[in-house]
Order: structure tokens, then sequence, then C-alpha cells
């Protein structure tokens, strides 16, 4: 299990791409990311699934930040 904070990116979805990228497969990635209106959260759903990983959870970590917890799956390929 690894924790990836991604809360000072730039670009959020680029760089979740090379975290998801660059794991293991069968990894689970604890990912934190600031939120400024909910559309990040619903479109990291979406993201994780085109890249071929599981959503183990997801839950507002404080009054801006959200954690979601993936699992990069080879079976999903």
């Amino acid at each position: 299990m690894r924790r990836v904070d991604l809360r000072k990116s730039k670009d959020l979805f680029l760089k979740m791409g090379e975290v998801i990228e660059n794991a293991e497969f069968n990894e689970v990635l604890v990912i934190l990311f600031e939120i400024g209106d909910f559309s990040a959260v619903e479109r990291s759903f979406s993201f994780i699934k085109e890249k071929k990983c599981i959503l183990l959870n997801s839950l507002k970590f404080n009054q801006k930040d959200w954690t979601i917890v993936i699992k990069k799956d080879k079976n999903a390929l």
C-alpha cells in the first residue's frame, strides 16, 4: 500500500495517471487530493475506471481534501 499526496498538483488527473501507470499490479494506492467543488471527485471515479483500477474506498478527509483508495488490477485489462 502506498500513500500519494496530490493536494498541490497543478494537473491532478495527469499526475494521477502517472502514479497509476507506475504502480505495480495489485498495488493499493491511497490518493489524497484537494477539491474545490465535487466535480473532481466525480471525475476521479470515471478516471480510475478508465485506467483499469478498482475503487476500494472514497471519503472526505476534511473540509477541502478527499481520499480515494484504489487497486491496480491486472484482471481488469
